[in-house]
């Protein structure tokens, strides 16, 4: 007893022949080139790329845009009295460095610390 009708026979068999594979690729690339086809015609109503001599250019300068260079120095703590402690709202704001004119001399400037190393250098870390 066959129950397939004659529209279900022949699509069964379309689909084991591998027509209907074959159909279902042609759509897949019919799709994939106007998909191509569409990009390139959005990319044609773009601006063109900026040339050369309307890039942004840099500073003469060497520094960064928007690179500070500056020369730090710790702020005098102020002292009391003695008697009365300083309070935290006494104190300065400005993070307890302030700028300096002068550069730090090589003395300063140097680490006098043991040296620790880096990480995975090998060493112990201890100056050794």
């Amino acid at each position: 007893m066959n129950t397939l009708s004659a529209a279900e026979v022949l699509a069964a068999g379309v689909w084991q022949s591998g027509l209907g594979q074959v159909i279902g690729g042609l759509v897949i690339v019919a799709v994939l080139i106007a998909a191509v086809w569409l990009g390139f015609r959005v990319r044609d109503r773009e601006s063109d790329t900026p040339k050369p001599e309307e890039q942004p250019h840099r500073p003469e300068t060497d520094a960064l845009p928007g690179e500070m260079s500056e020369y730090r120095r710790p702020e005098e703590m102020p002292q009391s009295d003695g008697e009365h402690r300083l309070m935290p709202y006494q104190l300065k704001k400005s993070g307890g460095t302030e700028t300096s004119p002068d550069p730090p001399s090589e003395e300063k400037r140097k680490w006098g610390g043991i040296s620790s190393g880096g990480f995975g250098s090998g060493g112990t870390g201890h100056g050794d």
